[in-house]
């Protein structure tokens, strides 16, 4: 009996192995490279602007640069949540989900910072004056933010094997899913610089 749960365990520990493989050193590099890259251009597009700068709007209906940093801040949470407390809290993706999420890698940098595509921003990260200055939002995004590359840096979770599909992406996995959390933050950050852009925006 000893014997037939030996042969027994050992594939199956072989199997369980292979689901729990972590990310390899290029795609923990990328992944921080970007994540990095993105809080540094963060920082420098919020550098000098003035608090009458921040809250004014170039139309009715359009974001100021205190409400684009609102949501950059907050979306940083919101995203990281769902990795973390959904994605990889969830059953392992079936072959068929993982082999959705093939080459999308290289295409989430340049689908979500596509500004010619608009989306609807879900209720939950829609700017709803919760920062006093763009120094408090400031400083609720650094921390969400490097608390998302010491997350990268350090994980040895398989995310790889989990998936959850995006509106616009459809199928990513839980890697994709922190790729797609810094290109989020580009593709605002060039929105704050169209506001920046606008005639009449106020200058010093």
């Amino acid at each position: 009996m000893r014997t037939i749960l030996k042969f027994v365990a050992v594939p199956m520990l072989c199997v369980l192995a292979a689901q729990a493989e972590p990310l390899a050193k290029g795609e923990r590099d990328r992944a921080m490279s970007y994540l990095h890259a993105t809080r540094k251009q963060f920082v420098d597009a919020i550098r000098g602007v003035t608090p009458e700068q921040a809250r004014w709007k170039p139309a009715p209906g359009r974001w100021s640069v205190a409400e684009v940093v609102e949501h950059i801040a907050v979306s940083e949470e919101f995203i990281f949540k769902l990795v973390t407390g959904q994605i990889l809290k969830g059953s392992p993706a079936t072959p068929e989900q993982k082999a959705l999420t093939a080459g999308k890698d290289a295409t989430i940098p340049a689908r979500v910072t596509d500004r010619s595509q608009k989306f609807q921003a879900p209720e939950p990260i829609t700017p709803a004056g919760r920062f006093a200055s763009l120094e408090a939002a400031e400083k609720e995004f650094l921390s969400a933010r490097d608390r998302s590359i010491r997350f990268i840096e350090k994980t040895d979770l398989s995310l790889r094997d989990y998936v959850r599909p995006h509106p616009a992406m459809k199928e990513l996995d839980a890697y994709q899913w922190i790729l797609l959390m810094a290109a989020h933050t580009e593709r605002h950050l060039k929105q704050l610089q169209e506001v920046k852009d606008s005639p009449g925006y106020p200058r010093r």
